[in-house]
């Protein structure tokens, strides 16, 4: 994407501008598949974040978005998703090359970004509040209020869609936005950037900032001049987050991440359970806050599931996102080497690798697609999320012992059932601690439904209708005739 690199750097969207860091810093962006830097991007200065703040306020005071009116706001979203679609085979190809991801997968990504606009552009324009009745001598009625000027932290792992899901949303609303961009891979959402541009998105109403997560993220969300944060990320991060947003009691929404598990039934279908299981666990190389990581089988079945998932690993194919095979590799050497430990901490625990454990041996970062039997439901591999191609498969006897393994962690993002029994899987649904549970499909659902987690798997709802009423605020106006 020539408008995009130029002389070999990428800069950030700040308010309508793009421009370098003060002092020209920049980091590498490297290609997971091969090891090698893709191209550089420039980390945004203190200079830059302040611009982004100030041009975030000016055209929120300003109205720029709010005067658009219902339908300007509805049609600029649509314009936007033109946008995206247009870019998205270039796009697709810088995110595919940064991330490691499959070309076909980083292609969707920019599709489903589109569609989020779409989406919110048809709620746009049907943002009502309510009257209530007081009594004779009264008239009282609400109104809903964007927020301000959200600051929004978006992961590495789906980058452009996680930032459009948010950002279309929070522009519905008539919230002005600062974007945080992943530092392992900035490009794709850079991108993005050059589609808001032309659109036609107001100046100031969305800035786009490339650093590093300690430094500008954490200066972002201490920032006095924001009025939301929106983070989907790690329980630690997340938490140093909430504390930054305690101080200035800015409200929050969180996604961070879980330890999700699927229960297999002995009626269940083995075939849809494999093919769940390699989208689960083995797309994006496991790297999805909503992997199906542990898969709990019952106890008749429990060889068969081993066998089946053994076989299914091991003729995966294996390569370079662009030649779009099952797995590709994880995100960074650091992530693959805290994986392979994981895996020997959970071996000498007693847990039995079935197959994989160990990283390939080939030029980048690719971890063996890895099944695990014989794990303790208590142990470190069973309730710390892994973020890698690795499944933990544990027995159990009962509906109830089922439901206490899965419940057993302080996550609690998604969750799923497998079997042919309607009670049992609406009976299974009601007594799972997670804020979403599918049912003989794992990511069933899409951008309609919405998706959050409870305990450390965070706060708040994205996607679906519920999703906008984060970046609203009711007001009441009550009036004495």
């Amino acid at each position: 994407m020539k408008t995009l690199i130029q002389n070999n750097l990428v800069r950030n969207f700040v308010a309508g501008k793009w421009q370098e860091g003060d002092d020209n810093a920049s980091i590498a962006v490297e290609d997971p598949a091969t090891g090698e830097t893709i191209t550089y991007c420039a980390l945004a200065s203190d200079k830059s974040l302040n611009d982004a703040l100030k041009g975030a306020r000016s055209c929120f005071e300003s109205g720029d978005l709010q005067n658009l009116g219902p339908l300007g706001k509805a049609a600029l979203l649509r314009n936007i998703a033109i946008e995206i679609r247009k870019i998205a085979d270039e796009g697709a190809e810088l995110l595919c090359r940064e991330s490691g991801k499959a070309l076909n997968d980083a292609k969707a990504e920019f599709i489903q970004a589109a569609s989020y606009f779409d989406y919110y552009s048809g709620i746009a324009d049907k943002i009502e509040g309510k009257s209530i009745p007081l009594g004779s001598g009264y008239v009282d009625y609400t109104v809903l209020e964007p927020y301000g000027v959200s600051a929004q932290i978006v992961p590495w792992n789906f980058p452009v869609s996680i930032a459009a899901r948010s950002l279309a949303p929070a522009l519905a609303a008539g919230n002005s936005v600062i974007i945080k961009s992943p530092e392992l891979d900035p490009l794709g959402i850079a991108a993005l950037g050059i589609a808001l541009e032309r659109a036609g998105t107001p100046k100031g109403s969305v800035s786009i900032l490339n650093g590093i997560g300690s430094d500008l993220g954490a200066k972002l969300v201490a920032s006095k001049g924001i009025d939301q944060i929106v983070f989907t990320g790690s329980v630690p991060t997340g938490q140093a987050i909430l504390k930054s947003a305690a101080n200035e009691v800015v409200p929050a929404l969180m996604e961070l991440g879980g330890k999700s598990a699927g229960i297999v039934y002995a009626d269940a279908d083995i075939d849809e359970v494999l093919e769940s299981v390699k989208w689960g666990i083995f797309f994006n190389a496991g790297q999805v806050c909503s992997a199906l990581s542990r898969l709990l089988v019952c106890r008749e079945r429990y060889d068969e599931v081993i066998e089946r998932c053994v076989e299914l690993a091991e003729g995966l194919s294996v390569g370079h996102g662009l030649k779009n095979p099952d797995l590709t590799p994880v995100i960074s050497e650091t992530q693959l080497s805290e994986i392979e430990a994981k895996i020997v901490r959970a071996n000498v625990d007693g847990a039995t690798i079935a197959t994989g454990g160990q990283r390939l041996q080939r030029e980048g970062y690719f971890m063996a697609p890895t099944i695990l039997y014989n794990v303790t439901p208590g142990s470190e591999i069973a309730q710390e999320e892994i973020f890698g191609p690795v499944l933990c498969i544990i027995p159990f006897d009962s509906h109830e012992e089922a439901i206490e393994i899965a419940n057993d962690t302080e996550f609690g993002l998604v969750a799923g059932v497998f079997t042919k029994n309607l009670s049992i899987a609406h009976k299974s649904a009601s007594a799972l601690r997670a804020g979403q549970v599918f049912i003989n499909e794992w990511y069933a659902g899409g951008i309609l439904t919405p998706f959050g987690g409870v305990g450390k798997s965070g706060f708040g709802r994205e996607k679906g209708v519920e999703a906008f009423y984060n970046y609203v605020r009711t007001k009441n106006i009550a009036i004495k005739l």
